[in-house]
């Protein structure tokens, strides 16, 4: 069982200029008292093949962390334009938002973020070199949640289901316009 369970990630500067900061407010459910930080990372995924070229955008500590529901806004700078490929610049890549319990990841959040030229006439005749200062993306808010089941530290409320420990699952999130309630309901459960 999670302790730590997020209801809504919501984006606050979408679109955006490829070269603008990504600013975003993070709501999440803490259903037990958590005396150390969790610690949330962005990362920029242009080639998804190489691992070794995905951007760690900005890092964030927030806690310790008290019971029920708590939210947080975060900036993370744009990808270093330098650092990506040039067929790797336009079209689609990946934005991961990851949560991690001493050191123990227990969400990833994928996005898939487009990025074209801010007029017609640079999407038809691609100018050489790129001009990142006219790019604009797109981030899709229909993203993809894997939650890892982690060691916490704390005694989880009693009833409920137990997952074996490593096992990971996957499930869809609702984007912030989708949640008018305060329980998510993913593959017909709550959540």
């Amino acid at each position: 069982m999670s302790i730590v369970t997020i209801r809504n990630v919501e984006f606050l500067n979408n679109p955006a200029r490829f070269l603008d900061p990504y600013h975003f407010r993070v709501t999440f459910d803490c259903i037990a008292p958590l005396p150390e930080d969790l610690e949330w990372r962005l990362i920029y995924v242009a080639s998804p093949g190489n691992e070794e070229l995905d951007q760690e955008l900005d890092d964030c500590l927030v806690g310790p962390v008290p019971v029920g529901v708590n939210a947080f806004e975060f900036e993370g700078s744009a990808p270093n334009p330098s650092k990506i490929p040039p067929e790797d610049v336009l079209g689609v890549a990946a934005l991961i938002l990851t949560g991690s319990y001493k050191e123990q990841e227990f969400v990833r959040v994928g996005y898939y973020q487009n990025t074209e030229y801010d007029n017609e006439e640079m999407k038809e005749a691609l100018p050489e070199p790129i001009r990142f200062e006219r790019l604009v993306r797109d981030i899709n808010t229909k993203p993809r949640v894997t939650r890892f089941q982690i060691k916490w530290d704390v005694a989880p409320p009693q009833g409920g289901t137990t997952v074996a420990a490593g096992a990971a699952n996957s499930a869809a999130v609702p984007s912030a316009d989708d949640i008018e309630d305060e329980e998510i309901t993913v593959n017909g459960k709550p959540t």
